[in-house]
């Protein structure tokens, strides 16, 4: 693609020479204002300086940057435009698929199919799909292969037409590594040359942690699988000028502390400082000893923090980094002069100016674990017992009666009033307290239960087991120091003649190849494996609910005996039903840490007290005896990882080895759709589009499709993990003839549109306060008489086939989480026109635009419950109608009518938040609005 000219209005274009090439840039400092800006703000001032085209981006909007107001509410309105796109097999199998829809699309309106093709370079990691069925032995990550390629065949196949068909997309195999370590490791360029111009390398991300790549320097977030597909139609993504948060770090982290434990300290500072829609920005003193591994680490948890972005200047960490990965001399010097011409190289010296301010004193981060269900609940590792022992009662229902009629003083203590356990009183005259060490009981239910395994010999289960230790996910396995401190630990617990507990299923699932290779050169596998910890794929396995299933001994006791089990796992989300389904507690830890609670084998664990086993000699073993030295752990970084380990692993990254380039792929400019596939179907969505949008009308004679509470994630909302064989995606398959053992999970079937609108809101811990008591995908169907329980499927049919249109009525916070593309596709495809929620996460509000669906907001301080609404009412929402007069209504008039005519009104106030959202709501969605400018070009 020819990079559009710009108008130039500043006189910013200039010459860099670097070596013997020369560049087109534009200057920075051609902007008055442009020096005390934030570094990630030069980056978006760039970015307008380059694509000023006077319509869509102005000298307006390029002033305003340069004038942009610290403490000011973020209001002006600018177009991004991100130097490329990076995907992910779950979130980019649908992109692609709309892509090639898009092609048909496109030649049915008089068209050239052509046209549609990534503007911008696009990647995409195949690196969700691999499921751990083995473990545990020497084979594991073979046979997962095998399995995956099996399941995956007709994407793997629809893939590999994409790579051929499209230009400038480009496919990395499975079996290589996640999507954030491949690309910091080799993909991300921290500063572009394309096209005879340099200019700093931004992204986009089909992934929500696209935010790892801040570490690097690289502007970048997760959006939206609707807008990542725009943003290769080369359309800007559209955005307020937003504020940003500066955090300095200052002092070193101590001995015994991991990057892991400074990321989760950060995450729960974030989050409660309140950083939703907003840059963080790191700076000051200690920014320069924050290794590149650790930044990226931190980046990555941008969104359990709820930031846009997290991001780290260009100094001479990263040009170590991109040396140590095997980027080109000529690349090293390209990055170097290019930020330090621009001023966007780390000067500790220079503090820009800052919207908000947090300090963090890196020496007074302590150990940490996070959980059990939330990665912003950070719980420090000497209370990890005692938290256990509270949040346990969230999940377990064992009554037990006291003869007290009311709580004595000594429960009073052990449980403060913030976080005492709900009681209720199971008879007149006793109250269920809970019984606590220090009333003399074991402080925590328990529910001893014997299991036998041919296997793994005989074992007692009991609440608070951890049945799951995996280490996995992009946020650590990308991070040298604590892989290696992990291993360095499984050698000193096999040395000290320790193992890890029969029940627990390990796993190792390294981030790229290069772990494996410095794992071997440092002789540690032999030590992980021992301990159980065999290599058992390159991707995000359990991290998002690819942990495979339990021991089926293990798993029929934790069912038959509704215990509550645990997983631990050194990844970023650990949301309710997120990764297992026999498990309901889940804690994220460093990679240590996940070993350690393998060998303690229970949650209910206290390390300083407590021994882990025993050595040769009869001696107890503690925790604090076989955690490794931060002098032994670097040594080893030092002379186990190479810049060569990097080189040969990335040099043939899209080949794929002889799986993947033997399958049999089609051909051809638009995709030859199977009609019996259930992985791959043309969706919908250009089903009797006209070449101009209908006029937007107002909603009348809705009905609630749910009614939710606050921190409703779309981990709640959009389709993950498991399908289950007796819910409406389940019985979708087998009448399509695939046996149970066949379903595969619903993220490797996002490219069927029939299974994922099965599976929109049928999480197993949704609770749909339209019921009583109910967890699951369920609701009540009005088209029935009495409004009986129905699947929410089989409900929104029904309410499709009356004609009725749908809402769903939220708390606070509505919508975090993963960017996922398919809570806000299956939201509109089961017939919702309006989501009313008390507060919105940033990216799935856009995506319910981008599908068509306008987000509304409750009033000030009002709510669901406030306004007495209980989902039972009719809604009608008038003076959306206002938008085809081409302004976007502040806000629309409801008028929810309860059975008996009673009427319940409200302001909703209109969370179309840009005029280039306004455009893609009144064109039915963002893919309906780039086809038509498409084919009007």
């Amino acid at each position: 693609m020819t990079a559009p000219a710009s108008k130039d209005s500043f006189g910013a274009r200039d010459t860099l020479k670097v070596g013997d090439a020369s560049y087109e840039v534009f200057r920075l400092n051609k902007v008055e204002g442009s020096q005390r800006l934030p570094y990630s703000l030069k980056i978006l001032l760039e970015n307008l300086l380059r694509t000023e085209d006077g319509a869509n981006i102005t000298a307006d909007h390029i002033r305003a940057l340069g004038n942009w107001d610290p403490k000011a509410d973020p209001s002006t309105e600018i177009q991004f435009t991100p130097a490329r796109v990076i995907m992910q097999d779950f979130t980019g199998v649908p992109c692609v698929v709309d892509l090639a829809t898009m092609r048909e699309a496109v030649t049915d309106l008089g068209g050239d199919p052509d046209k549609v093709n990534p503007l911008a370079p696009a990647e995409l990691v195949i690196d969700h799909s691999v499921i751990i069925d083995v473990f545990g032995t020497a084979d594991a990550f073979e046979r997962n292969v095998e399995i995956e390629y099996g399941r995956n065949k007709e994407r793997y196949q629809f893939l590999r037409w994409g790579q051929g068909a499209f230009d400038e997309f480009k496919v990395v195999p499975p079996g290589t590594g996640i999507v954030h370590q491949v690309n910091i490791e080799y993909l991300a360029r921290t500063v572009m040359a394309r096209n005879g111009q340099a200019y700093p390398d931004t992204c986009v991300g089909t992934d929500s942690h696209t935010t790892m790549v801040n570490g690097l320097g690289v502007l970048g977030w997760g959006v939206g699988g609707i807008e990542a597909e725009a943003a290769m139609l080369g359309q800007p993504v559209s955005m307020l000028i937003p504020r940003v948060v500066g955090f300095k770090l200052t002092g070193e982290i101590p001995a015994g502390v991991t990057a892991t434990d400074v990321v989760l300290t950060i995450t729960e500072m974030l989050r409660r400082h309140g950083v939703v829609g907003k840059f963080v920005e790191f700076y000051g003193e200690s920014v320069a000893q924050v290794p590149l591994a650790n930044r990226a680490t931190i980046g990555n948890m941008s969104p359990e923090f709820g930031s846009t972005a997290a991001i780290f200047p260009i100094d001479d960490e990263t040009i170590r980094y991109l040396k140590l990965t095997g980027r080109s001399p000529e690349q090293l010097a390209l990055v170097e002069a290019y930020a330090k011409e621009q001023g966007l190289w780390h000067d500790p010296s220079h503090e820009a100016e800052y919207s908000e301010y947090l300090e963090l004193d890196l020496s007074t981060v302590v150990p940490s674990i996070a959980g059990p269900k939330r990665p912003q609940d950070r719980i420090e590792l000497t209370d990890a017992k005692s938290s256990f022992r509270k949040s346990v009662h969230d999940y377990v229902e064992e009554q037990y009666p006291t003869p007290h009629t009311k709580v004595d003083e000594k429960v009073e203590e052990s449980f403060p009033a913030s976080d005492a356990p709900a009681l209720s009183f199971a008879e007149e005259d006793a109250v269920a307290s809970v019984p606590t060490a220090a009333n003399g009981a074991s402080g925590r239910p328990t529910k001893p239960v014997t299991v036998r395994s041919e296997e793994r010999g005989e074992f007692v289960l009991d609440h608070g087991a951890v049945v799951i230790a995996s280490i996995t996910s992009c946020t650590n396995t990308s991070n040298p120091s604590v892989m290696l401190g992990a291993a360095l630990l499984a050698r000193n617990a096999v040395e000290k003649g320790l193992s890890v507990k029969p029940w627990v299923k390990t796993s190792m699932a390294p981030g790229s190849q290069v772990v494996t290779n410095y794992y071997e050169k440092a002789g540690l596998w032999p030590y992980l494996e021992k301990l159980g910890y065999h290599l058992v794929g390159y991707g995000c396995t359990t991290c998002i609910g690819n942990s495979g299933p339990l021991p089926e001994e293990i798993s029929a006791a934790v069912q038959e005996n509704d215990l509550t089990v645990v997983s631990v796992l050194s990844g970023n989300r650990n949301f309710e039903g997120r990764i297992n389904p026999d498990v309901k507690m889940n804690y994220l830890a460093s990679p240590p840490l996940v070993i350690a609670y393998a060998l303690a084998g229970t949650m209910d664990f206290d390390f300083e007290e407590q021994p882990l086993g025993v050595d040769q000699q009869g001696n107890d073993v503690f925790l604090k005896d076989i955690w490794p030295t931060p002098q032994e752990i670097q040594q080893t970084i030092d002379s186990a990882i190479t810049q060569e380990m990097f080189s040969k692993d990335y040099a043939d990254v899209f080949d794929g080895g002889e799986r993947w380039k033997s399958l049999p792929t089609p051909e051809g400019k638009t995709f030859a759709w199977d009609p019996e596939s259930t992985y791959v179907r043309k969706p919908p969505y250009f089903e009797g589009m006209t070449a101009e949008p209908a006029p937007v009308t107002d909603i009348s004679g809705a009905r609630v499709l749910a009614k939710l509470g606050d921190s409703v994630t779309t981990d709640h909302i959009s389709p993950a993990g498991a399908i289950k064989a007796d819910s409406p995606a389940g019985r979708y398959l087998q009448e399509h003839g695939i046996d149970r053992k066949d379903f595969n999970s619903y993220g490797s079937r996002r490219g069927n549109h029939e299974v994922m609108i099965r599976g929109t809101f049928a999480n197993i811990r949704l609770r749909n306060q339209l019921l009583d008591d109910v967890q699951g995908g369920y609701t009540r169907d009005f088209t029935q008489e009495g409004g009986p329980q129905a699947f929410i499927y089989d409900a929104a049919q029904n309410y499709a086939k009356a004609g009725i249109p749908l809402v769903v009525l939220g708390g606070k916070e509505y919508g975090s989480g993963s960017s996922r593309d398919w809570a806000a596709k299956g939201t509109s495809l089961l017939g919702v026109r309006a989501v009313i929620a008390e507060s919105f996460e940033r990216i799935h509000r856009s995506n319910l635009i981008g599908m068509g669906v306008i987000p509304l907001q409750f009033p000030e301080g009002e709510s669901a419950k406030s306004l007495g609404l209980d989902g039972t009412e009719t809604f009608a929402i008038a003076g959306v109608t206002k938008l085809n007069e081409g302004e976007t209504p502040r806000t629309v008039k409801v008028t929810a009518t309860k059975a008996d005519g009673a009427t319940v009104e409200f302001d909703a106030v209109v969370r179309i938040d840009t005029p280039g959202e306004a455009d893609y709501y009144r064109n039915g969605g963002i893919l309906q609005y780039v086809l038509r400018k498409m084919t009007r070009s």
